[in-house]
């Protein structure tokens, strides 16, 4: 079952740091999904603060736990993910 990371920024966490550490996010999720892993999709959503959250969804529940395993956001203490399961309905 696909999951979706729902990524909230972490209380006290200045914005400038998500904006700092952006750079090794994303060459960690480009090299995640390079590297074959269940990476479907991720952003920020449209908001006025691009930096208060995000998501990402993942081929399976091992494959985005595996992700924010060893996410910049995470590791670093600027996010705060939490994973949901998603019984996606497709229209393709």
């Amino acid at each position: 079952m696909e999951c979706v990371v729902l990524y909230s920024l972490a209380e006290g966490i200045d914005r400038s740091r998500v904006f700092e550490t952006y750079p090794r996010h994303q060459a960690y999720f480009e090299a995640f999904h390079a590297d074959g892993g269940g990476l479907i999709a991720l952003g920020p959503f449209q908001a006025d603060d691009p930096a208060g959250a995000s998501m990402g969804i993942f081929s399976s529940r091992a494959e985005a736990e595996r992700f924010i395993g060893g996410d910049p956001f995470v590791v670093e203490g600027l996010t705060e993910p939490r994973i949901l399961e998603w019984d996606a309905v497709r229209f393709d």
